[in-house]
């Protein structure tokens, strides 16, 4: 697999397009010897003005070339049958399930569905099948980055890392006045020099992979946690461990979604048997979650759920560098880290509710501790 990735206007795409062509004629002598008369090769985009916008005409105009689509939206060329697949949905997966591909070019990989990606390269299985990419940057815990570019080894997986400087074919007054007309900070990171950043308007700033993330966990003199809860959206259980030092690792958890309360009870009770007998600091929206928490003899708390004063608590940790996270726990939290971002153009500070459950158990975890405003909560029956 090769991909290439970095600023826009590089020439990446460009260049896997004339790699397409050379890579068609390769599969073609390929075949030949395996006795193959008609191979097959995958050509995905997120979708049909993507795939028409952004290598077919480019193709068509460069050499003259007619493509003439069948029914099923496939095309000949260079004696290759080439099957078009859209991955931006799960739905790209009906196209190519089953067949045997002697190669593949993804354009705009970062967008791709994963398992539609997953299954290209499943079906990538022909004779001396390669695998072709191009995207621009996203961010730094990306499934691309963290499985593909940063596990490259130059010989199974290369990668190429592009900034704007490099499309010779650029004029240098367009070069200049792009530079000059783009936005300071991840917008000019992405486009001009080709960097995985953090979204623009990311809450949590001070979060830094190389300082946060830890392997080795110290011994801890207290354990707690947080709940947020969810059924259609991800829910959460959160345990954080306080140091000696007064310091707070993201040590355990889980979230998931698609499970009743239950559930969500056996899991915490696990936490429980591994941690000793846990604070739980839990969203009060559900309170009858949190009476059969307490009925389950779970030590129940409703959360201190102040947003704002909750994020800053979180924040103040991670600049003084008091909050830690222990590498691999948690995928999501991961993921939400890095994309969970403040309402664009709102009057007040108010996070989007995105990408925020595990980020949420976390924060009502640490500010109702540290703030000591967390309610117990001996219920009456029949709620509040």
């Amino acid at each position: 697999m090769m991909i290439n990735h970095g600023a826009v206007r590089a020439g990446k795409t460009k260049l896997d397009n004339d790699l397409f062509i050379f890579e068609l004629i390769r599969t073609k002598e390929n075949a030949k010897l395996d006795g193959v008369t008609n191979p097959m090769y995958i050509l995905g985009a997120t979708s049909a003005g993507t795939l028409n916008s952004n290598i077919l005409r480019d193709i068509e105009d460069k050499y003259q070339v007619d493509f003439k689509f069948d029914r099923y939206g496939n095309f000949t060329f260079m004696g290759v049958y080439v099957v078009t697949t859209f991955t931006g949905s799960i739905a790209g997966l009906k196209a190519i399930r089953g067949m045997t591909s002697y190669g593949a070019y993804i354009n705009e990989a970062t967008l791709a569905n994963k398992e539609v990606f997953d299954e290209i390269i499943k079906r990538c299985s022909g004779r001396g099948a390669r695998i072709i990419c191009d995207t621009n940057p996203d961010n730094p815990n990306h499934w691309l980055k963290k499985d593909y570019i940063d596990k490259a080894d130059g010989v199974t997986i290369i990668e190429n890392h592009f900034t704007i400087y490099d499309n010779n074919f650029l004029s240098e007054s367009y070069v200049k006045n792009l530079v000059a007309t783009t936005p300071k900070g991840v917008f000019f990171e992405r486009g001009i020099h080709g960097l995985w950043t953090v979204a623009e308007g990311v809450v949590y700033t001070e979060y830094d992979k190389s300082t946060h993330e830890i392997d080795e966990l110290p011994d801890m003199v207290e354990y707690f946690a947080g709940v947020d809860w969810g059924y259609d959206h991800f829910g959460s259980i959160v345990i954080v461990g306080v140091d000696r030092n007064d310091n707070y690792y993201l040590v355990d958890g889980i979230a998931d979604q698609g499970h009743y309360i239950e559930w969500w009870v056996e899991r915490a009770k696990e936490f429980n048997a591994k941690y000793g007998d846990l604070e739980f600091f839990a969203d009060s929206a559900r309170h009858e979650h949190v009476e059969k928490f307490n009925d389950e003899g779970l030590d129940t708390y409703n959360a201190d759920k102040s947003v704002i004063a909750g994020i800053e608590t979180v924040a103040r940790l991670f600049k003084e560098k008091r909050l830690f996270i222990k590498r691999g726990i948690i995928p999501r939290f991961f993921d939400e880290i890095y994309q969970y971002k403040w309402k664009p153009n709102s009057t007040k500070d108010e996070p989007l509710k995105e990408y925020d459950d595990v980020l949420d158990a976390l924060r009502y975890a640490l500010h109702s501790k540290i703030s000591g405003v967390g309610v117990k909560v001996k219920l009456f029956k029949g709620g509040f």
